[in-house]
């Protein structure tokens, strides 16, 4: 409807007339037929076709039907049917261009919402990896200096007065393996970070949910939290953005790592992936933690429902809106013997290509 250029849309007015007029001689109803080319003009065109459209119809009208009787008659009601349609065609024209206009502005609306969306979710990104940057810069010195350390080693195999190269370069492969590792969680975090239209593609959810632990890693050893995964082997692929998947688990197991750092006893987070009886995939990320707020188990994917001091309460409700968007479900449920688990499910590809 966008698609035309004003060239073609008043090329197409005059198109328009230009067929209404042989289809409506042999069967003499030019009212109609000169009506469904304004229309289409309008609707295609804007405003100034469908007048050129208006414009052209009553030249055709007037010259080729109005008079058509032999001998002519001139007739009031004949005049009448001529102003009925002038009336028509022009109130129509109006019509339709109130209307694309309308379409027009609900589509940018579409678009600015999406926009706003978007980057909601983003600041939410931000955010919680905000939280964990302790835990982050942690992470990859780890390896930074492990990479040093092999540095060293190798240098010193090489210096000796009988090189041993064998050992230098075991050295130097580790170096090179601490190094990719270093690579890897710098990559991941400027994934989460980076800003982009979603996109959909094969996604393996075990893969993501592996990347998410390894940025947590840090934050649970420091407040003594063991981690366990069980993920089910050949678990199929789910058509999703990957990186809206990141966001949904990341703020699920930094919710749970929050809900445990203060507790007493067993601190443990388990993040479990299975298949449903039909075909789903469902991710479970459980707590040992404070468990969910009495009688609100529904009310924490509210938006700025939040129980965290510090916290903004969108994250669980953009966590909603992207599972939700793509064809999944997520709720939230108490955990036994204490904590909260939250479940989430996914159409598998054979589903998922539909979204």
């Amino acid at each position: 409807m966008n698609g035309l250029s004003k060239l073609q849309s008043y090329g197409l007015a005059a198109i328009s007339c230009g067929i209404a007029l042989p289809v409506a001689w042999p069967i003499d109803a030019p009212a109609s037929c000169f009506l469904l080319a304004v229309m289409v003009s309008s609707l295609f065109g804007g405003l100034g076709p469908g007048l050129l459209s208006v414009a052209l119809s009553a030249i055709g009208y007037e010259h080729f039907f109005l008079w058509r009787t032999a001998p002519p008659a001139h007739e009031p009601a004949a005049f009448f049917r001529f102003a009925a349609f002038l009336v028509a065609t022009l109130l129509v024209t109006g019509l339709m261009d109130l209307k694309r206009r309308a379409e027009q502005s609900r589509t940018h609306a579409e678009e600015a919402l999406r926009q706003a969306n978007s980057d909601l979710a983003r600041v939410s990104r931000v955010t919680t990896m905000g939280e964990l940057t302790a835990s982050l810069a942690h992470e990859v010195n780890q390896p930074i200096a492990a990479a040093v350390t092999d540095a060293n080693t190798c240098m010193r195999w090489l210096t000796r007065e009988a090189p041993d190269l064998e050992e230098a370069r075991e050295a130097a492969l580790r170096t090179i393996k601490d190094v990719t590792r270093a690579a890897e969680i710098i990559s991941r975090v400027r994934q989460i970070f980076k800003k982009g239209t979603p996109e959909r593609e094969l996604v393996d959810v075990n893969e993501i949910i592996r990347e998410m632990e390894v940025l947590v890693r840090a934050e649970s050893t420091r407040y003594s939290i063991a981690v366990d995964t069980d993920l089910l082997a050949n678990l199929p692929d789910v058509m999703a953005d990957r990186l809206q998947l990141q966001q949904v688990l990341m703020n699920l197991i930094v919710n749970s790592v929050d809900a445990m750092r203060d507790m007493e006893g067993t601190r443990e987070l388990t993040i479990r992936s299975q298949q449903t009886e039909d075909g789903q995939l469902m991710v479970s990320v459980s707590d040992t933690g404070v468990g969910l707020p009495p009688q609100q188990a529904e009310q924490i994917f509210d938006a700025f429902f939040t129980t965290k001091p510090q916290g903004t309460g969108m994250g669980l409700r953009i966590s909603r809106s992207i599972v939700e968007s793509h064809g999944g479900r997520i709720w939230a449920a108490t955990n036994s013997p204490r904590g909260a688990i939250f479940l989430l499910t996914l159409p598998a590809k054979a589903d998922g290509h539909e979204q």
